[in-house]
């Protein structure tokens, strides 16, 4: 345990930002597997749950919970996901 008072409260600090940055990501890893479940049922709502996850990511990047290059890799991936939906959905 730290003894100067300065450590005490950067312990305490990172302590709230650690749970804090886990719960985001939790919430991202649930906004991810929804929106591919959504993408591969072909559901009318995929695209409104697909925005909704992007700027979960978005958001998630700013704030350093996540890596920017990271946050648009995956959006990137989920873009696809909707763009094969709609080509199929054509043919």
């Amino acid at each position: 345990m730290a003894n100067i008072k300065a450590s005490i409260l950067n312990i305490r600090k990172i302590r709230t930002l650690t749970e804090r940055n886990k719960n985001e990501r939790s919430r991202l890893k649930t906004l991810s597997k929804k929106s591919i479940a959504t993408i591969t049922e072909g559901a009318e709502s995929a695209p409104a749950v697909a925005v909704d996850y992007c700027s979960a990511l978005d958001k998630a990047a700013k704030r350093n919970v996540i890596h920017k290059n990271k946050a648009n890799r995956l959006k990137s991936k989920t873009a696809k996901r909707l763009a094969a939906l709609a080509s199929a959905k054509k043919a």
